[in-house]
């Protein structure tokens, strides 16, 4: 898949759930019941045990169906080993030059972590795509309005206290996607492995953000 289509696939419908388990054993049926709702982009997290093998299983099982990255990146290896492994994209809470390096070589995206107006340049100018504010729940939505008035160039993709009640305030403030953890992907779903109930979640995060870009 090209970087371009990547990309395309990142910022519609312009959610990225992230995928936090305590136990990787159900992950392709999570996968699955994301895209029935429509949420088709998403992120296996490396604190998410067997992380790697996890994201080598779903992106051969599902293949064509879902835009599989990896998140919680630390560092330029584990970076290379997701991408070798089928991630098509990288996120990581923090901005490191190597990791970036590395994204860059291979030719994927990466959702480089900022939380000041400073990281989040320093980030861009590394040659980040997408600029992870994180964590956003303390921040908000205005937060986000007021670094892209004088950072317009920034790709802001929020992370954390996005759920369907404030996703279409993120969006109206300029954020071009969202990422959603545990609005969206509970360690209850996960546990009751309760696929309706994730699909429902799915379903309604993507008609908010619709509903936003649409006004």
């Amino acid at each position: 898949m090209t970087k371009a289509k990547i990309i395309e696939g990142l910022l519609n419908p312009g959610i990225v759930a992230v995928i936090r388990a305590d136990n990787s054993g159900q992950l392709v049926e999570c996968c699955e019941a994301l895209a029935e709702g429509g949420v088709t982009a998403m992120e296996i997290t490396m604190t998410t045990p067997n992380a790697i093998e996890t994201i080598r299983e779903v992106s051969t099982k599902l293949k064509g169906k879902v835009l599989l990255g990896v998140g919680t990146v630390l560092d330029a290896v584990t970076a290379r080993l997701a991408i070798l492994a089928g991630a098509e994209f990288v996120v990581t809470p923090i901005t490191k030059a190597d990791i970036v390096s590395l994204c860059l070589t291979y030719n994927k995206p990466i959702i480089s972590g900022a939380f000041t107006p400073t990281e989040a340049l320093a980030a861009h100018e590394l040659g980040a795509d997408f600029i992870k504010i994180f964590p956003a729940d303390g921040l908000g939505p205005t937060y986000i309005k007021n670094i892209l008035a004088p950072l317009p160039q920034l790709q802001i993709i929020p992370t954390g206290g996005v759920d369907v009640n404030t996703a279409g305030a993120f969006i109206k403030a300029g954020s071009v996607a969202l990422g959603a953890g545990s609005s969206l992907v509970s360690k209850e779903i996960l546990k009751n492995r309760d696929w309706p109930k994730l699909v429902e979640n799915a379903k309604a995060l993507v008609k908010a953000v619709a509903d936003a870009r649409a006004k």
